[in-house]
């Protein structure tokens, strides 16, 4: 089967931030509830690991030398902080790796639903503040996510320096927080739902565009 959508780099150069698509829509066969099973890709698994790659020599770029800590935020900013890790570590061996759970830094305390998913901070870095600290998430949307991440890492240590690597930028941000490596820009609109698959969580990498179901008037 041919690949969902033509892809290129934006611009001429190896360090461009975002990358552009065609769609094309297609069944799913995993969804979270409340959402429509048409779906249209944004980007598939091998487009997926591309993006994984670009970031991966960009936080390089940017560090050549510097001591990283990559934090994944749970839940599948976990397994993307560790796939990082793995990519980098032939130039960059000593990277830390760690995850934090953001529950109980949450500003919406009534959601019950997150408040069930509830995990265990890990951030076992002696040297934390003598490193570089990557956050990890899969995407960026109002900004709150990653507020109360920032919150919970604090908790264990003062990082030299604390970014944001993200898949996905939505938009549509509610806090001054911007990521500092974006795999994907896309802007949703109403009813929509970018949804970003796992091998490690899912069985399948990819970045998928949803329509939330809609209520019979």
């Amino acid at each position: 089967m041919p690949p969902a959508g033509k892809w290129r780099f934006a611009g001429a150069t190896k360090s461009a931030r975002h990358l552009h698509f065609a769609k094309a829509p297609f069944k799913v066969l995993f969804m979270p509830e409340g959402l429509n099973d048409e779906a249209t890709e944004l980007l598939n698994a091998t487009q997926f690991d591309a993006t994984l790659r670009r970031l991966a020599w960009q936080i390089l770029e940017h560090h050549p030398e510097r001591k990283l800590a990559f934090v994944g935020i749970r839940r599948r900013g976990v397994p993307l902080a560790a796939r990082m890790k793995s990519l980098v570590a032939e130039r960059s061996p000593d990277v830390a790796l760690g995850e934090v759970d953001i529950t109980f830094h949450r500003d919406d305390p009534d959601n019950i639903e997150a408040m069930l998913q509830l995990g265990r901070s890990r951030v076992d870095i002696p040297d934390l503040d003598e490193r570089c600290v990557i956050l990890f998430d899969d995407v960026i949307y109002t900004g709150r996510t990653i507020r109360a991440a920032i919150d919970d890492l604090l908790d264990f240590g003062r990082p030299a320096k604390i970014e944001l690597a993200v898949v996905v930028d939505r938009g549509h941000r509610e806090l001054p927080i911007q990521p500092d490596y974006v795999g994907l820009s896309h802007r949703t609109g109403p009813g929509e739902y970018i949804r970003v698959s796992l091998q490690e969580e899912d069985g399948r990498d990819g970045v998928y565009l949803h329509q939330t179901k809609r209520t019979p008037a």
